[in-house]
């Protein structure tokens, strides 16, 4: 009995260890590249719009129905505990207000046009969860009033923790399976997007879809995804090709979706899904985001 117990307790001792070595193994090979810095990422002399009415009115749709800024960061922006998926890790949104821990007093206009279109940081590294995979292609324009807007927001006082990623979160990050940081997805050599002239039109409706993160959780193709982007128990992203669900809507149904959370057959649309902000986008840009979706060839939804 006392060699079995003995040879048990080596036995669970040997796998504590391996367990433990491999923790740190996983640590140490994803702080690397945690800490990797984008040094060709150069900060460009860039300016914020004059605050007039108008930018700042453009600014505003911009990080509420456009950009959706407000949905991680806060309805003031002042930062908030976006995500906490548990054994994979906690995201946090930044204070990007003037206030006491916010960012807008630290960074420069180009710092923040860095931070949005290449996901990175002052101190040059990534930012975690920081969709700028979808905000490289917003124009000039739009990020001097979106900038212009954040620099005029209430300041708030908070400081929130740093995001904390978690051994699951790191080993699946060291897998491939986990996108933490958009900056690796980013053409940082590209050249800077072109302006998209507003109207009802596919290529605008392409840019609001792009800028507005669509294409980010559907797929660049709209097609969806068989595997969930969302903590425990949120949906795959919906097919919003022909061969999806859409592919018997109307723009009549498209539109009261996003105005009322709801489908056409009255099922409630997940909260995951940011559709009360994207709900007060125009009558225009909706019709534009239609032509757009009705646009892509139908595509069945990848397998997992």
């Amino acid at each position: 009995m006392k060699k079995w117990m003995r040879r048990t307790g080596i036995g669970v001792g040997s796998i504590l260890v391996a367990v433990v070595l491999g923790i740190g193994v996983v640590y140490a090979a994803s702080e690397v590249r945690f800490r990797h810095a984008y040094t060709d990422v150069a900060v460009l002399p860039f300016r914020a719009a004059a605050p007039s009415p108008d930018v700042l009115a453009r600014g505003r749709h911009l990080a509420t129905a456009i950009g959706k800024c407000v949905e991680c960061h806060g309805d003031d922006l002042g930062g908030k505990v976006f995500m906490d998926a548990g054994p994979l890790g906690v995201v946090v949104a930044t204070n990007l207000t003037a206030g006491r821990g916010g960012v807008a007093s630290r960074y420069s206009d180009g710092r923040l046009e860095r931070a949005i279109r290449h996901g990175i940081g002052a101190d040059g590294r990534a930012l975690a969860m920081m969709p700028s995979e979808a905000f490289t292609a917003m124009s000039d324009a739009d990020l001097q009033a979106l900038i212009a807007y954040l620099r005029t927001v209430p300041r708030v006082d908070r400081t929130v923790p740093a995001t904390n990623v978690r051994a699951l979160g790191r080993a699946l990050y060291l897998a491939g399976k986990l996108d933490l940081f958009p900056a690796e997805l980013i053409d940082h050599r590209a050249a800077r997007p072109a302006p998209v002239p507003e109207g009802v039109t596919v290529e605008y409706g392409r840019y609001l879809a792009t800028i507005g993160g669509c294409r980010s959780c559907h797929g660049p193709d709209l097609a969806g995804s068989a595997e969930a982007l969302g903590p425990p128990g949120t949906p795959p992203p919906a097919n919003l090709t022909a061969a999806g669900e859409l592919g018997r809507w109307g723009k009549d149904d498209f539109v009261r979706a996003l105005r009322t959370g709801r489908r056409p057959n009255g099922t409630a649309i997940d909260a995951f899904m940011p559709w009360a902000l994207a709900g007060q986008m125009t009558d225009d840009e909706m019709s534009a985001v239609w032509m757009y979706i009705k646009s892509v060839p139908a595509k069945p939804t990848p397998k997992a």
